[in-house]
């Protein structure tokens, strides 16, 4: 359910903006989206797991907070990063 240390390295070094980068909104954004995947299906094998289902709103409205703090800062930016994670908006 949880995202490994390995997919964690990796989403990292896809969405750096520049070297040993952590804490930009698009690696945050991008470890957000698999986490939400990630939970998305196991709530479709537990259906009644309402504890993890409020987890999962709380990790969307943190990414829709995230996405809109890049869509202020840069727009361009902001629809890349829509494009490669295959997000609607």
């Amino acid at each position: 359910m949880s995202i490994t240390a390995e997919r964690k390295q990796e989403l990292i070094k896809e969405f750096a903006v520049k070297k040993d980068d952590t804490g930009s909104p698009e690696v945050q954004v991008a470890i957000l989206t698999e986490r939400i995947n990630n939970l998305t299906e196991h709530l479709k094998i537990h259906k009644k797991d309402h504890h993890s289902r409020r987890g999962l709103l709380m990790m969307v409205g943190q990414r829709r907070r995230l996405l809109d703090y890049v869509k202020t800062k840069a727009v361009k930016r902001y629809e890349d990063l829509l494009k490669v994670l295959k997000l609607r908006r």
